[in-house]
Formats: C-alpha cells, structure tokens, sequence
C-alpha cells in the first residue's frame, strides 16, 4: 500500500465522486465525527458525487440518504441502494431481490442467528438488527466484549455451513443468502442514477474502505485507499488497497476530501 500522497494529481482532479465504507471508515470510535460530516459536504461542494457503501441497515440507510450530505447509499452489504431526490422529495429503493425472496430469506437467518448465539458464547445478535432487512449481523465487537480470531471464525463456519454468504466487517459478521455483494449494487447504482457504466468509468472513482468486507471494492477501484486502521487486518484481506491514509478511520477520511478537493482546487 502507497502512502495517499503518491496519488497522481492528474487522477486526482478527474475523479467524479467518492464511494466509501462507513465503519472506521467514515466513523472513529463508533461515532461520526464533524470532520467526516464536514469532507462529505466539501467533497460534494467541490463537485464530486459521495456514496456510502455500507453493512449498515436499511433503517439507518434511509437516514442516511435523506439527511446526510450525499448522494444515495449502498446498504446491507449490496442488498439495495437507496437514493433521495431532494427536489421531487422521493426516495427511489432499489432491492437485489423481490420481496417474497427477502421474507423467505429473512426467516432462514433467523434460525441461524438462534444456532449462532447457541454455540459462540459472547456472541450476540447486532442492536441495529431489528432496522435490517436482508441480512444478519452477529456483533463481536461493537456492543458487546471482543471476542477472539478464533471465535470469529467459528462464527464464519457455521454460517457457511447452512449456505449463507458471509463477510467479516470491523464490528460484525454478516450473513445473507443470495449473490451480491457492496460491488454488484454499487455497479446498479451507478447504471440506475449516475447514467455510467462503473466497469468502463472506475477510474473515474475512488473507494475508501477499512476491513474485510471491503475487499469486493479494493480489488475492483484502482483508486482504491484504506484509512490507517486497516492495518490491523491486513492478514485477512484478500486484496489491500492501492493506498492508505496517515489516519485512522474519520480523519483518515479527512486526509482523503482534503487531498482531493485541494487537487480540484489548485490544478497540481
């Protein structure tokens, strides 16, 4: 990984937007600092299109898109995207699969969530669980004591076990039945309203991102960056970004706006 200060000035200033996690990546210590809040505005002031790719749930997702500073969400790992019109006031939700798929589905990780807790002591079911609509998160970090490798990845193998997929994030493991991923409905979401083709534009985007999850992204986005944190799990990752940041999850974010929007501002 290539310190961000070796990003090419010339990608820099022909970028059209921004995808980013939102875990450790746009948060620090669990909560959104002002200084991510505040590049996301200077990113999209400057010009840039900003599309948090997230595991966070659908619930959270609408609050995100209707509130925050961009210009539609990737929720639930790449079960749907969300997108808020704030001239029509309409919010356009877009699903990877049709409803009665999500019940079935739904209904099927739930007992998995019960074999889950059964079995991995310490482990417990995501408190954002109950805004989800697609997927299961089992928490082995945020709310409850962190819980070893080992245990981690006991909780992995049972849920490949019953067929689900699986991705580990900073915080939770996350399990859904079905084929997408953050990469698949970020493509949608760029066909449906950005009007591109992201596998002929990809260069045209960064992606920041922090943990496991995130590898979809980092191998597809040449301009890949991971804030400081990612280190901890580079043993985990199956492909690492192309560059990091100085810092640590929001102010790493910062480090990225600040480098960009300076990039559009000064022509260097």
């Amino acid at each position: 990984m290539k310190p961000l200060a070796d990003f090419p000035s010339p990608m820099a200033r022909n970028l059209k937007g921004v995808f980013t996690d939102i875990d450790d990546t746009l948060t620090s210590e669990g909560y959104l600092p002002a200084i991510s809040y505040t590049a996301m505005e200077r990113l999209q002031e400057a010009g840039l299109i900003v599309v948090p790719i997230t595991g966070r749930p659908a619930g959270w997702c609408d609050l995100v898109a209707r509130l925050w500073p961009v210009n539609g969400v990737v929720g639930e790992n790449g079960a749907f995207y969300f997108h808020y019109d704030r001239k029509k006031k309409k919010m356009y939700r877009h699903y990877a699969d049709d409803t009665d798929t999500k019940q079935r589905n739904h209904d099927r990780l739930m007992r998995l969530a019960d074999m889950v807790i059964s079995n991995v002591p310490g482990a417990a079911i995501s408190a954002d669980q109950a805004y989800r609509e697609t997927d299961l998160a089992v928490d082995f970090r945020e709310d409850v004591a962190p819980l070893d490798e080992n245990d981690v990845q006991k909780i992995v193998t049972l849920l490949k076990s019953e067929g689900a997929t699986v991705k580990v994030s900073s915080i939770h493991v996350n399990a859904w039945f079905g084929d997408y991923d953050k990469l698949t409905m970020t493509k949608c979401f760029a066909r449906d309203i950005l009007n591109l083709n992201i596998d002929e534009h990809e260069e045209k985007f960064v992606f920041t991102g922090d943990s496991p999850n995130d590898a979809p992204m980092f191998r597809f986005f040449t301009n890949s960056i991971g804030v400081a944190n990612i280190k901890a799990f580079t043993d985990q990752i199956e492909v690492l970004p192309n560059y990091i940041t100085s810092g640590f999850g929001g102010q790493g974010f910062a480090e990225v706006a600040d480098f960009l929007v300076a990039s559009r501002k000064t022509g260097a």
